[in-house]
């Protein structure tokens, strides 16, 4: 539509079904980039990916006149037939459910960009702690025994 301007900006977090270690090191900065390129297939503007063996951040400007929900559904639902088709993950691959979404003004994309993309620090925090960590700075509301799928602690 004419004159219309936007600048929204996201980052999305997700996690492999059981927050298996199964995006190996040797493939992963090529399956970023794939992702990359299937954000922007799905009409968003990829800013950067990168993640750990067992989840993956976005920066995304995204587009207004599409949800959230659907690039997401997209995304995870892609980059799992990408690698089952790959043969990157032996056995079958899913993400977990349910994802987190944050928003941030331009002002903080530089930070956010660098959080992202020294994603190696998670040495010295698990995913749990970083996500929940997230989920408390910006307070939003949750219950911790439903936000992670699987038992177990880290």
């Amino acid at each position: 539509m004419a004159n219309t301007y936007h600048q929204i900006y996201i980052q999305l977090i997700f996690a492999v079904q059981g927050r298996h270690s199964l995006l190996k090191k040797e493939f992963r900065q090529d399956f970023f980039k794939v992702i990359s390129s299937m954000i922007k297939e799905l009409g968003h503007f990829p800013i950067i990916v990168n993640g750990m063996s067992d989840h993956v951040h976005c920066l995304v400007g995204l587009n207004p006149n599409k949800k959230i929900s659907d690039l997401v559904k997209d995304l995870k639902t892609n980059s799992s037939h990408f690698l089952k088709d790959k043969k990157w993950v032996p056995g079958s691959f899913k993400w977990q459910n349910g994802y987190g979404v944050f928003s941030y003004s331009r002002s903080h994309l530089n930070n956010v960009y660098e959080y992202i993309l020294n994603q190696e620090y998670h040495r010295k925090r698990t995913f749990k702690e970083e996500y929940l960590g997230f989920l408390k700075k910006y307070e939003i509301e949750f219950k911790e025994e439903y936000v992670f799928e699987f038992i177990q602690d880290e």
